[in-house]
Protein backbone atom coordinates (compact mmCIF):
# COMPACT_ATOMS: atom_id res chain seq x y z
CA UNK A 1 0.00 0.00 0.00
CA UNK A 2 1.40 3.10 -1.03
CA UNK A 3 -1.70 6.22 -0.35
CA UNK A 4 0.16 8.99 0.78
CA UNK A 5 -2.24 12.44 1.86
CA UNK A 6 0.32 13.80 -1.19
CA UNK A 7 -0.91 11.11 -3.48
CA UNK A 8 -3.21 13.52 -6.04
CA UNK A 9 -1.92 11.21 -9.09
CA UNK A 10 -3.09 8.00 -6.99
CA UNK A 11 -6.84 7.21 -5.52
CA UNK A 12 -7.78 10.60 -5.44
CA UNK A 13 -7.22 11.08 -8.99
CA UNK A 14 -11.36 9.31 -9.25
CA UNK A 15 -12.82 12.07 -7.00
CA UNK A 16 -14.39 15.65 -9.25
CA UNK A 17 -12.62 19.07 -8.46
CA UNK A 18 -13.90 21.95 -6.65
CA UNK A 19 -12.27 25.09 -6.23
CA UNK A 20 -11.58 27.32 -3.17
CA UNK A 21 -14.58 29.47 -4.06
CA UNK A 22 -16.91 26.63 -4.99
CA UNK A 23 -16.08 25.16 -1.82
CA UNK A 24 -16.64 27.83 0.31
CA UNK A 25 -20.21 28.74 -0.91
CA UNK A 26 -20.84 24.91 -0.73
CA UNK A 27 -19.58 24.06 2.80
CA UNK A 28 -17.90 26.90 5.10
CA UNK A 29 -18.76 25.32 8.08
CA UNK A 30 -17.45 27.86 10.43
CA UNK A 31 -20.25 26.25 12.69
CA UNK A 32 -20.07 22.18 12.46
CA UNK A 33 -20.03 19.32 14.86
CA UNK A 34 -16.44 17.09 14.58
CA UNK A 35 -15.83 13.09 13.92
CA UNK A 36 -12.27 12.35 14.17
CA UNK A 37 -10.78 8.71 13.32
CA UNK A 38 -7.56 7.46 13.13
CA UNK A 39 -6.97 5.21 9.89
CA UNK A 40 -4.80 2.81 8.31
CA UNK A 41 -3.70 3.47 4.79
CA UNK A 42 -5.09 -0.18 4.26
CA UNK A 43 -8.35 1.20 5.17
CA UNK A 44 -8.30 4.13 3.81
CA UNK A 45 -7.45 2.67 0.52
CA UNK A 46 -10.66 0.74 0.94
CA UNK A 47 -13.06 3.58 1.93
CA UNK A 48 -12.19 6.43 -0.56
CA UNK A 49 -13.72 4.38 -3.85
CA UNK A 50 -17.04 4.25 -1.52
CA UNK A 51 -16.57 8.18 -1.00
CA UNK A 52 -15.69 9.55 -4.44
CA UNK A 53 -19.52 9.22 -6.00
CA UNK A 54 -20.83 11.76 -3.35
CA UNK A 55 -17.71 13.94 -2.72
CA UNK A 56 -16.10 16.34 -4.50
CA UNK A 57 -12.23 17.30 -4.10
CA UNK A 58 -10.85 20.74 -3.15
CA UNK A 59 -8.14 21.28 -6.32
CA UNK A 60 -5.81 24.20 -6.44
CA UNK A 61 -2.88 25.10 -9.06
CA UNK A 62 -2.82 21.30 -9.58
CA UNK A 63 -2.66 20.43 -6.19
CA UNK A 64 -4.98 18.22 -4.33
CA UNK A 65 -2.79 17.86 -1.18
CA UNK A 66 -1.91 21.12 0.43
CA UNK A 67 0.76 21.78 3.44
CA UNK A 68 -0.75 23.39 6.90
CA UNK A 69 1.50 25.25 9.30
CA UNK A 70 -0.38 25.23 12.94
CA UNK A 71 1.10 27.07 15.90
CA UNK A 72 -1.14 26.80 19.07
CA UNK A 73 -1.09 29.69 22.11
CA UNK A 74 -2.37 28.31 25.54
CA UNK A 75 -1.93 29.92 28.78
CA UNK A 76 1.26 30.00 31.64
CA UNK A 77 -0.85 26.63 33.33
CA UNK A 78 -1.49 25.38 29.97
CA UNK A 79 -5.39 26.20 30.51
CA UNK A 80 -6.93 25.31 26.97
CA UNK A 81 -5.01 22.05 27.29
CA UNK A 82 -6.78 20.88 30.43
CA UNK A 83 -10.00 22.88 29.80
CA UNK A 84 -10.38 20.17 26.94
CA UNK A 85 -9.27 17.90 28.67
CA UNK A 86 -11.77 18.11 31.32
CA UNK A 87 -14.44 18.59 28.81
CA UNK A 88 -15.21 22.22 29.80
CA UNK A 89 -17.86 23.62 27.48
CA UNK A 90 -16.29 26.96 28.20
CA UNK A 91 -13.38 26.67 26.46
CA UNK A 92 -11.06 28.09 23.80
CA UNK A 93 -8.10 26.66 21.19
CA UNK A 94 -6.27 29.48 19.75
CA UNK A 95 -3.97 29.35 16.97
CA UNK A 96 -2.62 30.45 13.90
CA UNK A 97 -2.98 28.62 10.37
CA UNK A 98 -0.33 29.04 7.46
CA UNK A 99 -1.51 27.88 4.33
CA UNK A 100 1.79 27.11 3.08
CA UNK A 101 1.00 26.50 -0.96
CA UNK A 102 -1.33 29.48 -1.03
CA UNK A 103 0.63 31.57 0.84
CA UNK A 104 -2.20 32.69 3.46
CA UNK A 105 -2.15 32.78 7.15
CA UNK A 106 -4.64 33.19 9.39
CA UNK A 107 -5.39 34.13 13.57
CA UNK A 108 -7.96 30.95 14.41
CA UNK A 109 -10.27 31.06 17.62
CA UNK A 110 -12.20 27.43 17.81
CA UNK A 111 -14.98 28.09 20.56
CA UNK A 112 -17.94 25.50 21.85
CA UNK A 113 -21.49 26.95 22.38
CA UNK A 114 -24.51 26.13 24.27
CA UNK A 115 -25.36 23.06 21.63
CA UNK A 116 -21.54 21.57 21.55
CA UNK A 117 -21.15 22.91 18.39
CA UNK A 118 -17.71 24.06 17.12
CA UNK A 119 -17.72 27.82 16.23
CA UNK A 120 -14.42 29.19 14.74
CA UNK A 121 -13.58 32.38 13.91
CA UNK A 122 -10.94 33.64 12.09
CA UNK A 123 -8.58 37.08 11.14
CA UNK A 124 -6.48 36.96 8.17
CA UNK A 125 -2.92 37.93 9.05
CA UNK A 126 0.56 38.24 7.14
CA UNK A 127 2.05 35.27 7.03
CA UNK A 128 5.55 36.56 8.06
CA UNK A 129 3.92 37.44 11.82
CA UNK A 130 3.39 33.47 11.40
CA UNK A 131 4.53 32.43 15.25
CA UNK A 132 3.48 35.77 16.99
CA UNK A 133 0.34 37.38 18.09
CA UNK A 134 0.21 41.17 17.64
CA UNK A 135 -2.68 43.95 18.77
CA UNK A 136 -4.85 43.07 16.04
CA UNK A 137 -4.54 39.41 16.63
CA UNK A 138 -4.97 40.12 20.58
CA UNK A 139 -8.10 41.96 19.61
CA UNK A 140 -9.67 39.63 17.60
CA UNK A 141 -9.16 36.55 20.16
CA UNK A 142 -10.69 38.80 23.15
CA UNK A 143 -13.65 39.74 20.62
CA UNK A 144 -14.44 36.19 19.66
CA UNK A 145 -14.19 35.02 23.37
CA UNK A 146 -16.49 37.88 24.46
CA UNK A 147 -18.83 37.33 21.86
CA UNK A 148 -19.17 34.00 23.03
CA UNK A 149 -19.12 33.73 26.65
CA UNK A 150 -19.82 37.31 27.90
CA UNK A 151 -16.15 37.84 29.89
CA UNK A 152 -12.22 38.28 29.04
CA UNK A 153 -10.01 35.28 27.78
CA UNK A 154 -9.15 34.98 31.74
CA UNK A 155 -5.56 34.18 30.87
CA UNK A 156 -2.41 35.39 28.72
CA UNK A 157 -1.08 33.55 25.55
CA UNK A 158 2.49 32.47 24.58
CA UNK A 159 3.12 29.97 21.96
CA UNK A 160 3.10 26.30 23.26
CA UNK A 161 2.91 23.69 20.19
CA UNK A 162 3.34 23.89 16.62
CA UNK A 163 2.36 21.17 14.06
CA UNK A 164 2.85 20.53 10.49
CA UNK A 165 0.87 18.11 7.99
CA UNK A 166 -0.51 17.69 4.30
CA UNK A 167 -4.11 18.12 3.84
CA UNK A 168 -6.76 16.55 1.67
CA UNK A 169 -10.00 17.94 1.55
CA UNK A 170 -13.01 17.00 0.48
CA UNK A 171 -16.67 18.50 0.08
CA UNK A 172 -19.94 16.70 -0.32
CA UNK A 173 -21.88 17.54 -3.55
CA UNK A 174 -25.11 18.07 -1.29
CA UNK A 175 -25.61 18.86 2.01
CA UNK A 176 -22.36 20.92 2.61
CA UNK A 177 -20.71 18.04 4.72
CA UNK A 178 -16.87 18.33 4.87
CA UNK A 179 -13.88 15.58 5.22
CA UNK A 180 -10.36 16.27 5.73
CA UNK A 181 -7.71 13.18 5.18
CA UNK A 182 -4.43 14.51 7.20
CA UNK A 183 -1.16 12.60 6.86
CA UNK A 184 2.70 13.12 7.24
CA UNK A 185 1.52 14.74 11.09
CA UNK A 186 4.73 16.36 12.81
CA UNK A 187 4.40 17.87 16.45
CA UNK A 188 7.41 20.65 17.29
CA UNK A 189 7.76 21.87 21.04
CA UNK A 190 10.70 23.44 22.88
CA UNK A 191 13.15 21.95 20.17
CA UNK A 192 11.95 18.53 20.32
CA UNK A 193 9.79 16.88 17.65
CA UNK A 194 7.70 13.97 17.01
CA UNK A 195 6.41 12.60 13.80
CA UNK A 196 3.58 10.29 13.04
CA UNK A 197 4.23 7.45 10.18
CA UNK A 198 3.22 8.16 6.54
CA UNK A 199 0.43 4.89 6.67
CA UNK A 200 -1.56 6.63 9.60
CA UNK A 201 -3.89 8.86 8.35
CA UNK A 202 -6.09 11.77 10.67
CA UNK A 203 -9.48 11.80 9.02
CA UNK A 204 -11.95 14.47 10.42
CA UNK A 205 -15.30 14.76 9.19
CA UNK A 206 -17.41 18.14 9.91
CA UNK A 207 -21.63 18.08 9.20
CA UNK A 208 -24.24 19.79 11.53
CA UNK A 209 -25.44 16.28 13.64
CA UNK A 210 -22.11 13.59 13.88
CA UNK A 211 -23.43 11.21 11.51
CA UNK A 212 -23.17 12.56 8.02
CA UNK A 213 -22.88 10.70 4.94
CA UNK A 214 -18.82 10.54 5.45
CA UNK A 215 -19.24 9.17 8.88
CA UNK A 216 -22.13 6.59 7.29
CA UNK A 217 -19.34 5.42 4.89
CA UNK A 218 -16.71 5.16 7.43
CA UNK A 219 -18.47 2.88 9.54
CA UNK A 220 -18.98 0.78 7.18
CA UNK A 221 -15.58 0.07 7.18
CA UNK A 222 -15.34 -0.65 11.42
CA UNK A 223 -13.46 2.79 11.55
CA UNK A 224 -15.34 4.42 15.18
CA UNK A 225 -14.87 7.85 16.01
CA UNK A 226 -12.57 8.99 18.89
CA UNK A 227 -13.83 10.73 22.08
CA UNK A 228 -11.49 14.11 22.78
CA UNK A 229 -9.51 13.71 20.28
CA UNK A 230 -7.01 17.01 18.90
CA UNK A 231 -3.77 17.50 17.22
CA UNK A 232 -2.95 20.41 19.73
CA UNK A 233 -3.70 17.68 22.73
CA UNK A 234 -2.02 14.70 21.33
CA UNK A 235 1.22 16.48 20.39
CA UNK A 236 0.92 18.54 24.22
CA UNK A 237 1.06 14.54 25.52
CA UNK A 238 3.63 13.67 23.25
CA UNK A 239 6.26 16.58 23.74
CA UNK A 240 5.43 17.46 27.86
CA UNK A 241 6.41 14.77 29.55
CA UNK A 242 4.28 13.71 32.82
CA UNK A 243 1.65 15.75 31.42
CA UNK A 244 -1.85 14.64 32.81
CA UNK A 245 -3.85 12.92 30.08
CA UNK A 246 -6.26 10.45 31.39
CA UNK A 247 -9.07 11.62 28.78
CA UNK A 248 -7.00 11.66 25.77
CA UNK A 249 -5.08 8.50 26.02
CA UNK A 250 -7.12 6.29 23.51
CA UNK A 251 -5.72 9.02 20.61
CA UNK A 252 -2.60 9.00 22.14
CA UNK A 253 -2.32 5.10 22.10
CA UNK A 254 -3.43 5.26 18.77
CA UNK A 255 -0.84 7.57 17.47
CA UNK A 256 2.02 6.59 19.76
CA UNK A 257 1.47 3.47 17.59
CA UNK A 258 3.05 5.25 14.55
CA UNK A 259 4.85 7.73 15.85
CA UNK A 260 8.87 8.42 16.18
CA UNK A 261 11.09 10.92 17.51
CA UNK A 262 12.88 13.05 14.91
CA UNK A 263 16.92 13.85 15.13
CA UNK A 264 17.75 16.75 16.61
CA UNK A 265 17.17 19.65 14.12
CA UNK A 266 14.98 18.04 12.10
CA UNK A 267 12.46 20.96 12.66
CA UNK A 268 14.18 22.90 9.33
CA UNK A 269 13.67 19.80 7.34
CA UNK A 270 10.03 19.38 7.55
CA UNK A 271 9.27 22.44 6.61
Amino acid sequence: MSTSANDSAGLYRRFEAIDIDALNDKAAMLQRTDNKYIMDAAVLEQALPALAPDFHILESGGLRAFRYENCYFDGPEWQSYFDHHQGRRKRAKIRMRKYVDAGLCFVEVKLKDKRGMTVKRRLPCDPAAFGSLDAAAIDHIQTAYREMYLGELPYSLSRTLDTRYSRVTLVAKRGGERMTIDGRLRFLANGKSKQIEDRCFLVETKSANRNGLADRILHGFHQHALKRCSKYCAGMVFLQPGLKHNNFRSIVRKLDQHAAETPAGAEAAIA
